[in-house]
């Protein structure tokens, strides 16, 4: 038995979301929570019946509890008040249990993952250091003031890796490294557009230290970061004129399906570069809070990591590793994913 195991089971269970008692009831063969507390902490290993017996509790193959285990650090949640603990430790699980798949099968394919930071050390303090920054990275990113096709694509072609899982409503998104690798996970319910603004806002908390007053501010520097990146002053200008008093619902939904933003964020947008007083944003936001759920307008993209699935084909139909290796690596069974693969010779 590994030396990692009791570390291993813990973030199964923490995945599972179960409580020592809950995986205890579970288990078809009969082990105390007492006992699965001590595997736990590593000072008892169950025999092959109980490990067998914990794997198909907890949904996971015997193989997760032997893989070298991975660290997230520097962990930020948004809307993190509202997320109660167990279920805040359940996704940062997941998040590290396809972070770690995904770095295993990199390796297999003896690909280079390293990230190169663009600005080390720099801090966001202000809503100008925030634009500022975001317009600076498309420049570094050589991106252009076009809007950006699909954003979780551009992200993943620059080595963020990017998670899409599947959570409860109050959670968005969050940020965090592993070692050198920057990670972004966003929650798979939301619409395009807010999956968009998610994982650039999640960027923001990768790339620089938020130093506002306070949380919320900091969140607030975060998105003007994200709205700034998804429609540049020049493009924004360009688009609506200097200086507005109103603006149409159509003219607002035609520049949400074309730069892939909400329109409550084009209007922040506009207050914040003078284009609106602050009279006239309040009036929008009275009128629009009607949409407050479900805001009309959309943008034709997929907005879903792709590059682990892409390098898993790869990998299979080079013949780097098994399908079964396959199916592990994915989380799938192999009848699964057999069906889903189809090879062209």
């Amino acid at each position: 038995m590994m030396p990692n195991f009791g570390e291993r089971l813990r973030s199964a269970r923490k995945m599972a979301g179960m409580s020592l008692q809950e995986l205890a009831d579970r288990m078809d063969k009969p082990v105390s929570k007492q006992a699965i507390s001590k595997y736990e902490q590593g000072k008892m290993q169950p025999d092959n019946p109980a490990l067998l017996s914990l794997s198909s509790a907890l949904g996971v193959r015997p193989d997760y509890f032997f893989r070298e285990p991975s660290q997230l650090s520097a962990i930020e949640f948004r809307k993190l008040a509202s997320l109660p603990e167990k279920e805040r430790a359940r996704i940062e699980a997941r998040a590290l249990d396809m972070l770690e798949r995904y770095r295993e099968l990199e390796s297999c394919l003896g690909l280079d993952s390293s990230f190169i930071h663009p600005f080390p050390g720099a801090a966001l303090s202000s809503f100008d250091d925030a634009g500022s920054y975001a317009e600076k990275l498309r420049d570094a990113w050589n991106l252009g003031i076009d809007p950006i096709p699909d954003v979780v694509e551009m992200l993943e072609s620059y080595n963020v890796r990017v998670i899409m899982l599947d959570a409860p409503d109050r959670f968005d998104g969050l940020a965090a490294w592993s070692g050198n690798i920057p990670v972004i996970a966003f929650n798979q319910n939301r619409d395009v557009v807010r999956r968009r603004f998610t994982a650039l806002h999640e960027l923001a908390h990768l790339l620089f230290r938020c130093e506002a007053a306070n949380p919320r501010e900091n969140e607030k520097l975060a998105h003007a970061f994200a709205g700034t990146f998804l429609l540049p002053k020049e493009s924004f200008l360009r688009a609506v004129g200097e200086k507005r008093t109103h603006f149409t619902e159509r003219e607002l939904l035609d520049m949400k399906e074309y730069f892939g933003i909400s329109v409550q964020a084009i209007m922040a947008r506009a207050k914040g570069l003078g284009v609106i007083n602050e009279f006239s944003y309040k009036n929008f936001c009275i009128a629009w809070s009607k949409y407050r759920i479900d805001e009309p307008g959309e943008y034709r993209s997929k907005e879903e990591p792709a590059r682990f699935r892409q390098l898993l084909d790869r990998a299979v139909s080079e013949e780097v590793i098994t399908m079964s290796k396959a199916a592990e690596l994915a989380g799938k069974s192999y009848n699964e994913l057999s069906k889903e693969m189809s090879f062209i010779y």
